[in-house]
């Protein structure tokens, strides 16, 4: 007979030469193979998660600065206020953040991020879903949660309450050559991950989707004064690329009332302090539907048509009446004044009048609800409410024949262009200071006109919006919740039993299970298993387990030691 060549000695003769083994030199990466490497990087869960922070690290600019979508007041005031390092900041986006090109391009790489990773993870999940448990390993005592009993039931039979236990606590469950049996299930942890993933895809998708076919706008609307839902109307408007600017939703309300009440409690350090803020209206949703009236809050907003109104600030609007050099009524109605800023509701506002003759008129001050002087800031306001108003102003005028506020450039009612006007000057040469209390008139000098302080009226501030993918958004956020805690509190876990017959003759039940992470009550899960089953709970047997090995077991099975024969150990 031919004795075959001894290869393990030879392969151990010949050693590897001494020293650092060789380099292994790489190929390098074609142009397809970079692509292909970065789009993997792109579509990996610890890209996709990197991206969900940074978009959320990239939003906190949208609540630190004013925002023109919000309020172009205070984005006007502010770059006015910090005229450094406004202006760059506003070229960078930070008063437009959510429309900026930085934070699109992170919009859009977490969602080619999210559907490059959950869409493959989805089809193998479906595919997993429909394919039988695992076959039972060979050495289960290798496994976690692994112990081992003796009954002196068939194995059929055991193998056959084994099941029929596993279906009863919703496993999945195969059988194995009629020796084993194997189960899973917490397949609900993957499905919930998956539904959280693709949940947040939806609400990405609905998020753009509604910045493209919704719309929103700011506007200030006096006591007494109407709105009506159309373009024009709006202080600032700002509408999807999808939205038809001249048919929007037919809203409109009346103004009746402005209920506020500050805090007036002296001495305490909430003295001043706002307490409740409601505006009455009288909303028509149609132009031919009866008139209803609603009352309105900050945290309560007006529902008209898939169309929702939030009331976001409120202020004083001076009652004046101005009359030029021919004695004629040149202008008369309120006007908002904004706050500065500064407590207490001191504002400033802006009266134009190019309509007086023979100059026109242009009046600045300041509003101040409880009136006082302070020895350092000069007028200032000491509670917020209608306590003793006064109105601070100073004029100017244009020159004679100079037609200085009718340009035809666009310009904020709220700011006065003096280039070209003449500030008026009180007799002793000082520019004119005048301080109305309500019902007084002021003559301007030169003959200019006279000013007439009427009264004071509340204007309230609201935020405009129309956005009809925000079912959507919330049903996406529910179910992102409810995947979340599918995925956090469902285990998913593995089983397997083995059934033969020892020398003996009876029958040695094996078991042991696996769960994908940490999972403190694996060993209770098996324990439990076994005796719904009607089995011991766990134990270990003295002699063979099958018909060709012949040794002794032993060890430490779920804390029990058994020697020479089967007994129940403690759960």
């Amino acid at each position: 007979m031919t004795t075959p060549p001894d290869t393990t000695r030879a392969s151990t003769d010949e050693r590897a030469p001494p020293g650092p083994p060789p380099e292994v030199a790489l190929p390098p990466l074609s142009a397809v193979g970079w692509v292909r490497w970065a789009w993997r990087q792109l579509t990996s869960m610890r890209t996709a998660l990197l991206l969900l922070l940074l978009l959320a690290v990239a939003a906190v600019p949208g609540s630190v600065f004013p925002q023109r979508r919000i309020n172009p007041g205070r984005v006007e005031e502010y770059l006015a206020d910090h005229t450094g390092y406004g202006p760059l900041l506003d070229r960078l986006g930070f008063f437009d953040v959510y429309s900026s090109i930085w934070f699109s391009a992170i919009y859009l790489l977490l969602f080619v991020s999210l559907v490059g990773c959950v869409l493959p993870r989805t089809r193998a999940h479906l595919r997993a879903l429909r394919a039988a448990p695992p076959r039972t390993p060979r050495r289960l005592e290798r496994l976690p949660a692994h112990t081992r009993v003796a009954v002196d039931t068939p194995s059929d039979d055991v193998l056959d309450a084994l099941a029929a236990t596993l279906r009863r606590r919703r496993y999945r469950v195969a059988r194995h050559d009629g020796v084993s049996v194997s189960a899973e299930r917490g397949y609900l942890a993957e499905t919930g991950n998956l539904v959280f993933h693709l949940a947040l895809l939806g609400l990405l998708v609905a998020v753009a989707v509604g910045s493209m076919v919704g719309y929103s706008g700011q506007v200030l609307v006096v006591e007494k004064t109407s709105f009506a839902n159309a373009v024009a109307s709006y202080d600032s408007f700002e509408a999807g690329p999808r939205v038809d600017r001249g048919d929007l939703a037919p809203l409109a309300f009346t103004l009746d009332d402005l209920r506020v009440r500050f805090e007036a409690q002296a001495g305490g350090s909430q003295f001043g302090a706002p307490r409740e803020f409601a505006a009455d209206l009288t909303v028509r949703d149609e132009p031919d539907a009866s008139a209803r009236r609603v009352t309105i809050s900050p945290n309560n907003p007006l529902d008209s048509g898939g169309v929702r109104v939030f009331l976001l600030g409120n202020g004083y609007a001076p009652v004046l009446t101005v009359r030029d050099g021919q004695g004629n009524v040149a202008f008369s109605g309120p006007v908002p004044f904004l706050p500065t800023g500064q407590p207490n509701y001191k504002s400033a506002g802006v009266i134009k009048v190019p309509y007086a003759k023979p100059r026109q008129i242009g009046l600045t001050g300041l509003f101040l609800p409880t009136y006082a002087i302070d020895p350092a800031e000069g007028p200032v306001s000491l509670f917020p409410d209608l306590v003793e108003p006064r109105l601070a102003l100073t004029g100017f005028v244009s020159k004679p024949g100079d037609d200085a506020m009718a340009t035809g450039d666009a310009s904020s009612v709220y700011v006065l262009d003096t280039g070209r006007l003449e500030q008026l000057k009180a007799p002793d040469g000082q520019p004119l200071r005048l301080l109305l209390a309500p019902g007084a008139t002021a003559t301007l000098p030169g003959g200019a006109g006279t000013v007439s302080f009427d009264g004071v009226r509340r204007y309230a501030a609201f935020d405009v919006r129309y956005d009809p993918t925000k079912p959507w958004v919330l049903g996406a956020a529910i179910l992102a919740l409810a995947g979340l805690t599918g995925s956090l509190f469902v285990r998913r876990r593995r089983v397997w039993f083995s059934a033969r017959t020892d020398v003996a003759g009876r029958t040695v039940v094996e078991a042991a299970a696996l769960s994908r992470g940490d999972d403190p009550r694996l060993e209770q899960e098996v324990a439990s298993l076994l005796v719904a089953a009607g089995l011991p709970a766990a134990g270990t047997t003295d002699g063979t387990t099958d018909g060709t090995t012949d040794g002794t077991t032993k060890g430490i099975m779920q804390g029990t030691t058994v020697s020479g024969s089967t007994e129940q150990g403690e759960e």
